[in-house]
């Protein structure tokens, strides 16, 4: 009789253990806004302002997901992934998030730090040697341009914080990266790996000194990889065991998959007589070779295809200082460091009362910037006119997702920050 009873005890408390994984297991769900301090009838401003842009050919079409203390509160899509098919946007579509590819990267670097791989302090050249004299095309009083050497060598920060001096390709000594065939964000139709890509950009002048000034480029793509010299896997294969199967971020992919072809959001251009499809294949302009192309270079800046619930999900470890549903990605400390402001001394082009982290901006004052949020929020965008932001004082998570290059629309970015802010009650 004791037996029975300690085994139904046990039992019980295999039960208990068993639910409560199970209940854990299941956050980053779907809740009522209510319960998370939303009001639905607030959101509905949202809801049709955004529907709105789609009927008045802004925009082809969008998903927002809105998550808050951990669930998920508002998640819809608008207008249609295909106009000349008919086909309507769907919440699981797929999209090229660019720039947002970033932030995953910034995080694969600072894994390979906590693994006692690499250090961010120390030069990019430790790792991939044509690293370790650069130099600099500095503008003449004659509209040319002089090369000197840089004035130190790069370090792993510099590129975390994109002030390493290397822009896209388009800076002082345009020519001569031209004449490599290296320019702009786009490298999926490349048949040359990234590290090899990466090498050569090395030997061309650089746009800035490095340490003296924000220049926004393919810092994150010599991140990329750097990642696979340091692993000695492909970059596509380090996030993925490291990142994207941890926290399930099943639609996460370089090149998409045959089976999903048909999720992949078209590609539209504003024109003056309204939307367009842009040209297939196209290049930075254009619906990319992400199915059919070689499927070789991985580009750490601007290359990956995910779903706005898989970059929630990343967003959301990022908010719960590192974890998701039981599996640690990152350390407290290592997500305290990526989101603080790290270029005090050196202007954010952009945005007034911004600064800029480890692969994040970073909010420092809010009066000075002028828009709804708050001091401490962190986020970016990408060339598709996508957008995101997490915001740890409010404990929300924002993923705006949309395929328009190049865009005429600034509005929908403006407006959207204040109609989630505004339908918060509690």
């Amino acid at each position: 009789m004791k037996l029975q009873k300690k085994l139904y005890i046990l039992i019980l408390l295999l039960a208990a253990l068993f639910f409560e994984n199970n209940t854990y297991a299941q956050s980053f769900t779907e809740t009522s806004p209510e319960k998370v301090g939303f009001s639905s009838e607030r959101l509905e401003y949202l809801t049709k302002t955004f529907e709105g842009f789609v009927e008045n050919d802004a925009l082809p079409g969008s998903v927002i997901l809105v998550a808050r203390k951990g669930e998920i509160a508002y998640y819809k899509a608008f207008g249609k992934r295909d106009i000349e098919q008919n086909d309507p946007m769907e919440r699981t579509d797929i999209f090229r998030i660019a720039s947002q590819t970033k932030a995953i990267v910034s995080v694969g670097i600072m894994i390979l730090q906590e693994r006692g791989l690499l250090t961010i302090s120390e030069p990019v050249g430790k790792y991939i040697p044509e690293f370790n004299k650069t130099t600099v095309a500095v503008p003449d009083e004659n509209g040319g341009y002089t090369i000197e050497q840089a004035h130190r060598a790069i370090t792993i920060r510099d590129l975390l914080t994109h002030t390493a001096g290397v822009g896209y390709g388009n800076g002082v000594a345009a020519d001569k990266w031209k004449e490599a065939g290296i320019q702009g964000w786009y490298f999926a139709d490349r048949e040359e790996p990234i590290l090899q890509t990466v090498k050569r950009m090395a030997k061309l002048p650089f746009d800035a000194q490095p340490g003296e000034k924000f220049v926004y480029g393919y810092s994150t793509d010599i991140l990329g990889a750097l990642i696979e010299v340091v692993s000695g896997q492909s970059l596509d294969a380090f996030l993925s065991e490291n990142i994207f199967q941890p926290l399930g971020m099943n639609d996460t992919h370089f090149y998409l998959p045959k089976k999903k072809n048909d999720r992949l959001s078209v590609v539209y251009s504003a024109t003056d007589t309204g939307i367009e499809k842009a040209p297939n294949p196209g290049a930075m302009v254009g619906q990319g070779a992400y199915i059919k192309g070689p499927r070789v270079s991985y580009s750490g800046g601007a290359g990956l295809l995910s779903t706005a619930f898989d970059y929630g999900r990343f967003l959301q470890m990022m908010l719960n200082e590192g974890e998701l549903d039981g599996t640690r990605i990152l350390s407290r400390k290592s997500v305290e460091l990526m989101t603080v402001d790290h270029i005090s001394n050196i202007k954010f082009p952009w945005d007034n009362g911004t600064g800029f982290g480890l692969g994040f901006s970073v909010v420092k004052n809010l009066g000075d910037r002028g828009t709804i949020g708050s001091v401490g929020e962190y986020g970016w965008g990408g060339a598709y006119h996508s957008s995101y932001w997490v915001d740890p004082s409010e404990e929300l998570v924002v993923v705006y997702l949309t395929q328009v290059i190049p865009t005429k629309i600034s509005e929908d970015h403006q407006k959207l920050p204040v109609l989630i802010y505004q339908a918060i009650i509690d």
